[in-house]
């Protein structure tokens, strides 16, 4: 844990300014910060800030008359309502997220950056076969901005990579299966 660089309180602000190739670090108390005018909000538990973010970004408009008027979501599982969710922070059950599945969408979507899709790890087994399928999927999509924006001699180029990729791709699948 970082002190301030004027007094030994702990630092709540950490600054790194990199100039002319030199690395330069601050650190500040909460007075010091308030000194050079950072102006410090008050902390938090994470379980109001949670309850904060999840309250303003359900109902899209005032918190308090958006709960008055929805009909009270309940888990038909575990009996948690949406409003102990936003207390808490967390499900009671794996059967919460159909119930609540329309708000914790957009949640989780927002939170992953709009990622829907998980991009995670491939099964070893998959190999380079995966990596080229997927290579071939963008490849097409490619193909088909090209010929879209009328560079039929770039289209031309992105067919016959794919072409070659489709070749190799089967020979490799017959191979990892013997």
């Amino acid at each position: 844990m970082n002190h301030c660089d004027f007094c030994n309180k702990p630092a709540v602000v950490h600054e790194v300014t990199v100039k002319n190739g030199i690395q330069k670090e601050v650190h500040l108390c909460q007075e010091h910060a308030a000194e050079i005018g950072i102006d410090m909000p008050d902390h938090q538990p994470i379980s109001q800030l949670l309850t904060k973010f999840t309250v303003s970004h359900s109902s899209g408009s005032n918190p308090s008359a958006g709960s008055q008027r929805r009909p009270k979501r309940v888990c038909d599982e575990c009996g948690l309502s949406y409003a102990e969710f936003r207390k808490k922070g967390t499900l009671g059950c794996p059967n919460c997220y159909d119930a609540f599945e329309k708000t914790l969408s957009s949640l989780v979507a927002r939170a992953q950056n709009n990622a829907t899709h998980h991009t995670g790890k491939a099964p070893k087994r998959a190999g380079t076969s995966l990596d080229r399928q997927l290579m071939i999927k963008q490849l097409i999509v490619d193909l088909d901005s090209a010929v879209a924006a009328e560079q039929y001699e770039r289209a031309a180029e992105l067919r016959d990579q794919i072409s070659k990729l489709e070749i190799i791709l089967p020979a490799e699948d017959a191979a990892e299966t013997t």
